[in-house]
C-alpha cells in the first residue's frame, strides 16, 4: 500500500505552502499517495483544482491523521501534532534554537521531523537547500520593498529638465540574500556596495558590479576558515570596521542588512546614530528583524521611523513572494523526499546513516535526537539527555560534521558565521 502524503495549510500568517503541481506530480511518480489539505495553496496562488490536475486528493484537515509522511512549511504547533498519528514523519522549517519546549513536544507525539534548514551544504544536498532558496527570493524582496518606500528613481535618468542621479544602496551581508539584493539592485540601476568580514565575497561583490567595503589589513586577509565561512574578528578590528562602515552609510540612500547568526540574536550592525546621519527619506531594510533586527529602532511586522529614516522590518520576507516561494521550497522537500524512496521497490523508509538525516533529524522514537538540541530538549523535559554511543539497525545516530561549500551560502558578521533568511 503506497505511503500518504498530506500537504497541510498553513496558518493565517503564512502564505507559502509546502507542495505545488509540478512536485505533487513528481511524487506521485515515486508511487506516493498525495492529499492535499483545502485551500492550502490559495494564498501562493494555487487553487485545489490544480493540485487534482496533477493527481492530488483535495482533504479536509481531519485526515492528516491517516499520513505517513507530513508536510509544512513552519513547525508544526500542539494543536496540530495532536492530529498527527505516532509515527508520521515530518518535514518542516523547524527553528529549532530557542525551542526545546516544541521539540520535546513533538518527541512525545512519537513524531520522526526533520529539520529543513539544517541540511548540510554540500554538493549533494544543493537541491535540498532551503536557506538558499527562500534567501535568493527574500534578497530580492528587500530592494523591491526599498524602491517602494523610497521616494526617488533608482536609476540615474537624464532628461531635458534635468538629470536624476542614481540611488546609493548598500548590502550589509554578501550571502545568498546579500548578493541577490546587489545583483537586484544593480538591474533598478542603482550605484551598490557591499560589506562583508569574509575576504571571498570582496571578488563575489565585485562580479556584480557593486564596490566592497572593509578595512582590509592582515586580520582581514585570514578572516575565513577552511569552510568559507567567517571567523570571529578582534575588537580592534571590529571598531575600525564600525568606523567605516559609519562613514560610508552617512552617504547612502538605501540600506539592506542580511546578517543572522544561528541560535543567537541578530547582530546590531547599524546604530540609531548612523540612521541620524544619513539624508531625510533614506531607507533601510532589516532583513533580521525576527531574530532581534540587525537595525537599532526596526519593528518587526512594521515600517517605521527611525531617526527620520523609513525602517522596513517586514517578517516572512520570502513569503512575501509566495507563489516562487512556494514552488522553490516543495522542490526543496521533493530532493530531500526521492533520496528516501528506492526506485526498484517504491518504499519509503528513513536510513538512519544516511548524512543528510542525520544532520537535519530532530525527533525519532519518542526522543530529540540531534546532537545540538537533545540535552537542551531533555533538561527542560526534566529528564537526562539521550547519548547515542552506537546506532542500532532502525535507529538514528548522531550528526557528523559536515564541510560546507564553499561558496556564498551564509550571511556573515563580524563574529561568526550566519544563516539565510526564511
Amino acid at each position: 500500500m503506497p505511503k500518504i502524503v498530506f500537504v497541510c495549510r498553513e496558518g493565517s500568517d503564512e502564505p507559502r505552502v509546502s507542495a505545488s503541481p509540478e512536485s505533487v506530480k513528481r511524487l506521485s511518480g515515486l508511487g506516493l499517495s498525495i492529499l492535499v489539505e483545502s485551500g492550502a495553496g490559495l494564498s501562493s496562488g494555487v487553487p485545489d483544482a490544480d493540485f487534482e490536475a496533477t493527481g492530488a486528493r483535495i482533504a479536509g484537515p481531519g485526515e492528516v491523521g491517516s499520513a505517513d509522511i507530513i508536510l509544512k512549511v513552519n513547525r508544526p504547533t500542539a494543536a496540530e501534532m495532536a492530529s498527527y498519528r505516532p509515527g508520521a514523519v515530518v518535514f518542516a522549517v523547524m527553528d529549532p534554537y530557542g525551542n526545546e519546549a516544541a521539540l520535546a513536544d513533538m518527541a512525545k507525539a512519537g513524531l520522526t521531523t526533520f529539520a529543513m534548514e539544517l541540511m548540510p551544504r554540500i554538493t549533494r544536498a544543493q537541491s535540498m537547500d532551503v536557506l538558499s532558496s527562500q534567501a535568493n527570493l527574500a534578497g530580492y524582496r528587500a530592494v523591491i520593498d526599498a524602491s517602494h518606500e523610497y521616494g526617488r528613481a533608482m536609476p540615474m535618468m537624464m532628461t531635458a529638465a534635468g538629470t536624476v542621479p542614481a540611488a546609493k544602496v548598500f548590502v550589509m551581508g554578501a550571502g545568498v540574500a546579500g548578493l541577490q539584493a546587489i545583483a537586484t539592485a544593480r538591474r533598478l540601476g542603482a550605484v551598490v556596495s557591499a560589506t562583508d568580514v569574509r575576504p571571498a565575497a570582496k571578488e563575489q561583490v565585485a562580479s556584480l558590479g557593486a564596490k566592497f567595503i572593509a578595512v582590509e589589513d592582515e586580520e582581514f586577509k585570514a578572516a575565513e576558515t577552511a569552510a568559507g565561512y567567517a571567523k570571529p574578528m578582534s575588537e580592534a578590528y571590529q571598531a575600525k570596521q564600525a568606523a567605516l562602515v559609519a562613514e560610508h552609510i552617512a552617504k547612502q540612500d538605501i540600506v539592506i542588512t542580511t546578517a543572522l547568526i544561528p541560535g543567537r540574536p541578530a547582530p546590531k550592525l547599524v546604530t540609531r546614530a548612523m540612521l541620524a546621519s544619513m539624508k531625510p527619506g533614506s531607507v533601510a531594510v532589516d532583513l533580521a528583524v525576527e531574530r532581534g533586527g540587525n537595525i537599532e529602532g526596526s519593528e518587526k511586522g512594521k515600517v517605521a521611523d527611525v531617526e527620520g529614516v523609513t525602517v522596513i522590518g517586514y517578517a516572512n520576507v520570502a513569503g512575501r513572494i509566495a507563489a516562487s516561494a512556494s514552488a522553490l521550497y516543495a522542490r526543496n522537500l521533493f530532493a530531500f523526499i526521492e533520496t528516501m524512496v528506492d526506485k526498484g521497490t517504491k518504499e519509503f523508509a528513513v536510513n538512519a546513516e544516511d548524512e543528510l538525516v542525520k544532520a537535519t533529524m530532530l525527533t525519532n522514537g519518542g526522543e530529540v535526537v540531534h546532537p545540538n538540541f537533545a540535552a537542551a530538549a531533555a533538561a527542560h523535559a526534566g529528564e537526562a539527555p539521550v547519548v547515542v554511543t552506537a546506532t542500532p539497525a532502525g535507529e538514528p545516530a548522531a550528526a557528523k560534521p559536515t564541510r560546507a561549500r564553499k561558496k556564498p551560502d551564509a550571511e556573515t558578521t563580524g563574529d561568526a558565521a550566519a544563516e539565510e533568511t526564511l
